[in-house]
């Protein structure tokens, strides 16, 4: 054990009841935030299509239509030449789905990392591009904040733990404030957690020396600390820090030190924390295949759930290993993401388990297999849902599905081999973007004209509205198409040397209009 036991339990300016009811509020916040429900405008057409052509219907404009095909590999849109995320193809159409968008973060393999939201056609709804290819964006999904929806995410590199920051946004995608790790740490990727108080918990690993002669390693060794903060996001301030060190054994990794320490050891990989009905925690660590719950005051193990030191008699079909995500639901059941692998895992799924703390036993529930049998080897989530639906995320597998209560596959959408999101989630959204929105026009023969629009982010535009005209301050409306998928493309017979559009919600009100362009 390490000397920072003084470190793991509150600071003295926090009192035991402050904080219990900082966690407390924060366990109810956060089942209502994994339980959101209500119903996004949705008005793509069923088959994803990079741009789709309409035609202007008001006379005496002539106009003509078609449909553009769907891409292969990575988006490219006119009106957005900056951004080129990856393809999420549907292969399984959805069907009694919970309602929401989806919400992933592209990194590795073809098109540009970064949070991104697609509806249930896999179009793209929103895509930020980090500017830096190095740095990746993981955990996106939407929290509250200051009673106000958001988006979220932790941004930097990552090499098995990222050494980052947290980043939160508005509904209008500008930023409201960045996030860093106290006492010196850097922000890692594993969780982000906003309590309903506006405090934040999140993960830490931090690199520390250590003699690992004891499990096969060099006396000299180097091993990841698997660390908890919260902080006052307001402030600062740190007020929780819990070490993995400080409580759990080298010896109940799976894993074992490098002889020649060309990396540190990570004994622990701290994945996830939730926030137990009774205000303590609930941890999950890959390498040791165990859930921990922690006493949030002494920061003692108060029990085991799988591993080499399981406090609970694991019943037929609960084993798991290198697991991911796990979560306390309103009726006492945990669901985790099961990665599989090694401990006997013919494949990654979704569990719920049942426990009986008085008897320590575990049953199974139910389990939600990976759609083709595979198994994800990192990463991944499993997200409840309204009506007992479930959404997963398969983490290294680029997959991520939707399934109901009685198991069966509502949805199913793959990107490009090769690309990742740590995790998938549905969550409800509405945005409006601060900027304008954006387009472009190509004439073409016999004074036909191209419109390419789109709005990134832009959620409730039910039409686009052309407008044309002899000067930049003098164009007049001509005619309006349906909004379909983030760009769509309007053919116009029209002399006019000036055009714009405007987006209008299904009331006809009008959200925004884009610079006009011309002479053309």
């Amino acid at each position: 054990m390490t000397d920072q036991g003084a470190n793991s339990t509150l600071s003295a300016k926090f009192t035991r009841q402050k904080f219990l009811k900082t966690l407390g509020a924060g366990a109810g916040w956060l089942a209502l935030t994994n339980a959101l429900g209500c119903e996004p405008t949705e008005r793509s057409p069923k088959t994803a299509h990079p741009t789709t052509t309409s035609a202007v219907h008001s006379e005496p404009v002539r106009v003509v239509g078609s449909r553009s095909t769907q891409p292969q590999g990575t988006w490219t849109f006119r009106s957005r030449p900056d951004l080129s995320p990856p393809v999420a193809e549907v292969i399984r159409q959805a069907h009694d789905t919970a309602p929401g968008y989806i919400f992933v973060a592209p990194k590795e393999g073809p098109g540009q990392n970064g949070p991104m939201i697609i509806d249930n056609s896999g179009q793209a709804v929103w895509f930020l591009p980090l500017q830096s290819e190095d740095d990746f964006a993981m955990d996106f999904k939407v929290q509250y904040y200051q009673g106000e929806p958001v988006l979220t995410w932790e941004e930097g590199t990552v090499e098995g733990y990222s050494l980052g920051e947290y980043v939160i946004l508005d509904g209008s995608y500008q930023e409201i404030t960045r996030l860093s790790a106290a006492n010196g740490y850097g922000a890692d990727h594993h969780e982000f957690v906003i309590t309903s108080d506006y405090t934040a918990m999140f993960t830490i690993y931090s690199p520390v020396s250590m003699d690992l002669f004891s499990v096969g390693g060099p006396k000299n060794g180097v091993v990841a600390d698997g660390i908890i903060q919260a902080v006052d996001m307001g402030t600062g301030e740190m007020f929780f820090e819990w070490h993995s060190l400080d409580h759990v054994a080298l010896e109940e990794s799976y894993y074992e030190p490098s002889k020649d320490q060309s990396e540190e050891f990570d004994y622990f990989h701290i994945n996830s924390i939730d926030i137990d009905h009774d205000s303590n925690l609930l941890v999950s660590a890959r390498n040791t295949s165990t859930v921990y719950k922690i006493d949030t005051m002494s920061g003692e193990v108060i029990w085991r759930l799988g591993g080499k030191k399981s406090d609970f008699e694991m019943g037929p079909g609960t084993r798991f290993a290198n697991q991911h995500d796990a979560r306390r639901l309103s009726d006492g059941t945990i669901t985790i993401f099961d990665n599989g692998g090694w401990n006997g895992g013919e494949h990654s799924r979704g569990l719920v388990l049942e426990l009986d703390e008085d008897e320590m036993t575990v049953s199974l529930v139910r389990e939600y297999p990976h759609p083709y049998g595979q198994i994800a080897d990192t990463q991944g989530n499993m997200q409840t849902l309204p009506k007992g639906n479930v959404f997963i995320g398969w983490g290294s597998e680029p997959l991520f599905s939707e399934f109901g209560s009685n198991g069966e596959l509502l949805f199913n959408a793959r990107f490009p081999p090769k690309v990742e999101s740590y995790r998938a989630f549905r969550f409800p959204w509405k945005g409006q973007p601060s900027d304008d929105p954006a387009m472009v026009a190509e004439r073409g023969s016999d004074d036909k004209l191209t419109l390419y629009a789109s709005w990134n982010g832009a959620t409730e535009v039910a039409t686009w509205e052309v407008l044309a005209g002899p000067g930049p301050e003098r164009l007049k409306p001509v005619g309006s198409v349906p909004r379909h998928g983030f760009e769509t493309a309007i053919t116009v017979g029209s002399a006019e040397r000036y055009v714009g559009v405007q987006a209008k919600d299904s009331s006809g009100r009008v959200l925004g209009t884009s610079r006009s362009t011309g002479p053309i």
